[in-house]
């Protein structure tokens, strides 16, 4: 069976010409002692709906995530990641495109059209709602399917691609998934995850069986886990519950502080069961969330600072990479890293030529971290239809600032903003009117970056 070979230096030929021939014609090789012959196995922890401040590592003073911490310390990590809009449907499109929303055209959830705002079609589980979003949804999903992605791009080198929790475009074969738990059949109430929704929830035992099959054919795999956590419904074991009631302001605070940890033990699952199977050492691990979350305090629902907001809340996450011996462990806090650079780094490691419409970078390659002006954003509406009807805010990100633009069209009212997100993490105090070249500068970018759209 060939096996790929990456990122293999000053071996002299002759030595390496035998053990290519005996790698080649040996069928079973031991996992532990021939990382340096084998592709990497890849998987990509997603949480849903989780602020950049709820980890243990990043400071929180009662949430426990020590999975993800211990992950973290292995990794190259950056603090200050971003992912470019703070939704889930487009915020997971661009992780698999590698694309900013504008170009995948996922915009939002749902896909509203001028004459449905006219009709009473939107309560959410009857049939009724469920067949004008898909209906809706047809098109956006017929674009995606003529899209790159990294399962696409990873069947080149033979990989099988795995999709397991939230996926909202339709049936997983439309990312290019070889297996997967989402259907995406309205008629069996799919939208965005259906049995995917389960796993972590209900148990791991998919998600085992998919790297099970992948050892028993030799093939290296892509792992897509995306469970729904900490996501509401925020319905935690009563044991991690009982463990934050004491030290939170109110049970919704307490009920999503132990969501985050439940979270955590399912990625430690996940984690152990490859080290179990001897493949820690020849797996990278990317770890990012979809978009933020702050918990309101009397009720069930989120701050409008988070979660479709165009503030750090609902945007900044910290994003990992791990390949043990390969990556050196980094805590970086001064650069900007978004997950549209996901892709470019895997391809880059695999060496895999790249879609020339991909917009991150490696960020392995440290002068293109250190060289990059900026990264950038976009948010549109929930309910969307086209970009100029629903454009809400665009976003430059560099250190130390980040600019927010209202769509003059679509948020009239709304002042122009300049945070210094270095000094001033929680945005608290609006620079924009104090620097103007700043925010001018701010600008140009992102009008460069929309020439020809």
């Amino acid at each position: 069976m060939t096996r790929e070979f990456i990122n293999i230096k000053s071996i002299v030929g002759v030595v390496l010409t035998i053990f290519v021939i005996h790698s080649c014609n040996t069928k079973s090789i031991d996992s532990k002692t021939s990382s340096l012959t084998r592709l990497p196995n890849i998987v990509l922890i997603i949480s849903d709906d989780q602020a950049w401040t709820d980890y243990s590592f990043m400071g929180h003073p009662h949430i426990q995530t020590p999975h993800i911490d211990k992950l973290a310390k292995e990794s190259l990590t950056f603090t200050h990641g971003y992912v470019p809009t703070s939704l889930c449907a487009p915020s997971l499109a661009s992780m698999i495109t590698g694309l900013y929303p504008r170009h995948h055209l996922v915009l939002g959830n749902d896909r509203v059209l001028p004459q449905d705002k006219l009709k009473n079609k939107r309560t959410p589980g009857t049939s009724v709602y469920e067949a004008w979003r898909g209906d809706n949804y047809k098109s956006v999903i017929q674009n995606f399917r003529t899209l790159n992605t990294l399962p696409k791009l990873l069947k080149e080198k033979g990989y099988l691609s795995f999709q397991t929790g939230k996926w909202w475009i339709g049936d997983y074969a439309n990312g290019g998934f070889d297996y997967g738990m989402t259907h995406g059949d309205r008629e069996r109430g799919g939208r965005h995850g259906d049995y995917g929704l389960e796993i972590g929830r209900k148990g791991m035992d998919t998600l085992y069986n998919y790297i099970d099959i992948a050892l028993e054919k030799e093939q290296p795999f892509f792992m897509w886990y995306a469970p729904f956590l900490p996501h509401t419904p925020h319905n935690p074991p009563d044991s991690l519950l009982k463990k934050y009631l004491p030290n939170a302001p109110t049970p919704y605070i307490a009920k999503y502080w132990a969501m985050c940890e439940w979270f955590d033990t399912t990625c430690g699952q996940l984690m152990n069961y490859l080290d179990d199977r001897g493949q820690t050492e020849n797996t990278l691990f990317v770890y990012v969330c979809d978009n933020g979350w702050v918990q309101n305090e009397n009720n069930a629902q989120y701050n409008k600072i988070s979660k479709r907001s165009p503030y750090d809340y609902g945007l900044r996450t910290p994003i990992m990479y791990k390949w043990k011996g390969k990556i050196i462990p980094k805590i970086e806090s001064d650069l900007i890293s978004s997950s549209i650079d996901i892709i470019p780094t895997i391809l880059n490691m695999l060496n895999i030529d790249q879609p020339n419409n991909l917009e991150g970078i490696n960020v392995l390659d440290e002068s293109k971290l250190q060289n990059r002006k900026a990264v950038l954003g976009e948010i549109y509406a929930h309910d969307f239809n086209t970009i100029e009807e629903s454009m809400y805010y665009k976003m430059a990100i560099t250190n130390p600032y980040k600019l927010i633009l209202p769509d003059e069209k679509n948020k009239p009212n709304e002042e122009v903003q300049l945070f210094d997100i270095f000094n001033d993490p929680f945005e608290t105090e609006n620079l924009a009117n104090s620097n103007p070249e700043i925010v001018q500068e701010l600008k140009e970018i992102i009008d460069h970056s929309w020439e020809g759209h």
